[in-house]
């Protein structure tokens, strides 16, 4: 009888704890960056909102803020005024790391944004400081390209993760988005580790989460399917337009005005017009208190459609913040403007909303259905999942990030445009 020698790198458990640790020991030290980056912009976020509110006035020299972005980007971050787009790109094609100066200058413009203002998000800026971050591990552990991609991964979802508090949709999220129909399954466990550890260590700097509540969650039956079927239309129709839109107005901005500071300065004379004709602030901004008031009674037909025009039109003109509270805001809206003549509790159609608008516009439905179930709870997740994947159907091959490639065509019409970007599309529509 012969003797084998025992060799320990045989047993595939072996070669996947050294892959844990490895990406474990990573997703500490990125996640706790990006949960305390996250934690200091939302809590600033706050001071600025807050302030605005009480000092209106300032409103009047959102012009002024939009020439100081302008002029910072121009002239600081020509590199990285893509945002979203770039880590996308690198992702994709990688060509250099990340400047790191992203992370501050969207910081900066987000903030100013705000106090000033304009109707934006927040999860654009901790997405892109969560990418710049991770990204800047590449040079100092000088990672190959395949190890690259799961650190933009993990930054993407540590920041999605902390900015709204949600760990599982953020990990999701970061897989999803770089490709429609595709999911990126290599960075699924040190994903989901940043965006927990990430998630934790902002909450652990008191960072508070705004929270919502579906307390009726009536049994699915078939008129109810019926209902939700056509909402889904509607959500996704409605994310298709606000995708349509923001492009349709940075084009328009970057035909009309030569000279990209001038834009934001433009669009801030016009922005801060309409506040002061509307006479309420209750369009700009992040908009919590009405998204929160959504759940709560039915919502004026409107609303939805002056946020989607005053949120389009400030990120088309060169603002910084995001897309997706300003969606969170359309959806809910809308939903809860539907309770007039749709038998479904005023919640749940606010929150089916919420989360559908957005999964249409990134074209993210996984994602979308889990943040669902994360901030409404598991009860609701039929009717969550089925208004974001129809929202994600119906949105068609559109999507406010115009890098995001088609991995699987939604529609055997697109299947000629597999592999190519949103962007490619959008200009053959040009």
């Amino acid at each position: 009888m012969t003797k084998r020698n025992f060799n320990i790198a045989r047993i595939p458990q072996t070669n996947y704890l050294i892959y844990l640790a490895k990406w474990l020991a990573l997703s500490t030290v990125i996640g706790i960056c990006i949960g305390s980056v996250t934690a200091f912009f939302l809590l600033s976020l706050d001071c600025v909102t807050h302030w605005r509110e009480n000092h209106l006035w300032i409103i009047a020299f959102l012009p002024l803020g939009g020439l100081s972005i302008g002029l910072s980007y121009h002239y600081l971050g020509a590199s990285v005024v893509r945002g979203n787009n770039l880590l996308l790109e690198e992702f994709h094609n990688p060509k250099q790391i990340i400047p790191f100066k992203m992370a501050p200058l969207v910081l900066f413009g987000t903030l100013a944004t705000h106090l000033f203002g304009g109707s934006a998000g927040r999860e654009g800026t901790a997405v892109q400081m969560g990418g710049a971050i991770a990204d800047q591990f590449t040079r100092f552990f000088k990672m190959e390209h395949s190890d690259r991609k799961i650190l933009l991964v993990m930054g993407i979802s540590a920041g999605f993760a902390a900015v709204f508090g949600t760990p599982l949709a953020g990990a999701v999220f970061a897989l999803e988005v770089f490709a429609i129909g595709g999911i990126f399954y290599q960075a699924i466990v040190p994903a989901l580790l940043a965006a927990i550890i990430a998630d934790h260590v902002c909450l652990a700097w008191q960072v508070q989460h705004t929270t919502y509540a579906i307390t009726t969650i009536p049994e699915m039956s078939g008129m109810n399917l019926i209902w939700t079927l056509g909402l889904g239309i509607g959500f996704g129709l409605t994310a298709l337009f606000f995708s349509k839109t923001v492009h349709f107005f940075g084009h328009l901005f970057r035909k009309r005005i030569a000279y990209p500071p001038l834009r934001p300065f433009i669009g801030g004379v016009v922005i801060a017009f309409s506040v002061w004709t509307m006479d309420t602030t209750d369009y700009i901004g992040l908009g919590i208190p009405m998204i929160s008031e959504s759940f709560l009674q039915q919502m004026p037909w409107y609303a939805f459609a002056l946020k989607l025009l005053l949120t389009t039109f400030t990120l088309g003109a060169g603002f910084k913040g995001g897309e997706v509270t300003p969606l969170f805001f359309i959806g809910a809206t809308l939903g809860s403007a539907c309770f007039g003549f749709v038998p479904l509790p005023v919640a749940l159609l606010a929150g089916m909303g919420f989360v559908a608008v957005f999964s249409g516009a990134t074209n993210t439905p996984i994602a979308c259905t889990l943040m669902g179930m994360e901030l409404f709870g598991s009860a609701c997740g039929i009717y969550i999942g089925l208004a974001c994947v129809l929202a994600y159907l119906f949105s068609g091959h559109t999507g406010i990030y115009s890098s995001q490639i088609i991995g699987n065509p939604k529609h055997l019409f697109y299947a000629r445009f597999q592999g190519k970007q949103l962007e490619d599309l959008q200009n053959k529509d040009h």
